[in-house]
């Protein structure tokens, strides 16, 4: 029997960095996400199989479920895998033992460069394939707040937050009156979190500060009531983020004359932004060789009575 999985891609709007040390954030999941099928196979091994968003396989491995160790543990991503399948296997030894057998398939909805989650997504997959908690999957094997984590199991905006590290999960509604003036365009360069939030451990020692004003700020940028409230929202994170990490945001080093506000989304120097405006956004971007722009309506996951 075959049995099916999907897990939501995320984008972190307000929040990133600070995050991590217990401020709040606003987390759009994406509907485009990740799905995962499995099927009972020989017995004693695992069939893996990676394919991307135009079906083509990525990466391809045979595991001993004994032993878990595969036919190629060289590339990055079938080491993180591994790892996954590992701390799986001390969390429920009889899902990964000899007298079983599976093919695991997964499918990716978006680029893997684009950096919505293929890790998170997969991780939240498996989680469900086995009946472990994903945050603590996520934290065993790659890190991270575990806000990707949310958005992959809820599928629609959220407020998270780490509480004396647990995860904190709070649905809101998120669509406001100016959201066809939001538009995601992504930067052409995939940028590793994971380095990314060691070089902010790095430069920020007293975080209560940068803690109270990112929250402040996630607060008001959901009860945000205007584009122009929202856009000044957007440009004093930057600022403060700019302020800490020792980095010009990405609007004045890379797009001083965009007339909207710029807001990085994640890690600093990659992956997406968020950019206001009206339809000259899309040519703006496209004229600088930037050809992925998506509306907000294209790109984040909502509930269905948001589009009654």
């Amino acid at each position: 029997m075959i049995s099916n999985y999907h897990s939501h891609g995320k984008l972190l709007l307000t929040g990133e960095y600070a995050i991590l040390d217990g401020a709040l954030g606003l987390a759009l999941p994406t509907y485009l996400g990740q799905s995962m099928t499995t099927e009972p196979s020989e017995k004693g091994s695992l069939k893996w199989e990676s394919r991307d968003v135009n079906g083509k396989v990525w990466l391809k491995a045979a595991f001993d479920l004994n032993t878990l160790t595969a036919t190629d543990n060289s590339l990055e991503g079938l080491k993180i895998l591994q790892g996954l399948l590992k701390s799986i296997k001390k969390q429920r030894p009889e899902l990964l033992s000899g007298d079983r057998g599976y093919k695991v398939v997964t499918t990716l909805d978006f680029p893997r460069f684009w950096g919505l989650g293929s890790s998170s997504t997969l991780v939240n997959n498996i989680a469900e394939w086995a009946s472990v908690d994903p945050y603590q999957l996520q934290n065993e094997v790659l890190g991270g707040s575990g806000y990707d984590i949310a958005c992959a199991r809820l599928g629609r905006p959220l407020l998270y937050q780490l509480r004396a590290g647990v995860p904190t999960v709070f649905p809101v509604k998120f669509y406001p009156p100016f959201s066809d003036f939001l538009y995601f365009v992504y930067l052409n360069k995939k940028q590793n979190s994971r380095d990314a939030i060691e070089a902010y451990k790095t430069r920020q020692s007293d975080v209560s500060g940068l803690v109270d004003r990112i929250s402040d700020i996630t607060r008001a940028a959901v009860a945000a009531g205007s584009l122009k409230e929202f856009e000044d929202l957007l440009t004093e994170h930057e600022t403060v983020l700019s302020a800490v990490l020792g980095i010009p945001t990405v609007k004045d080093s890379q797009f001083p004359d965009f007339p909207g506000a710029i807001k990085s989304l994640g890690a600093w120097g990659g992956d997406f932004i968020i950019a206001t405006g009206g339809p000259e956004v899309v040519h703006y971007f496209n004229k600088r060789g930037y050809l992925t722009v998506l509306t907000f309506r294209e790109l984040v996951a909502q509930p269905l009575d948001n589009h009654q």
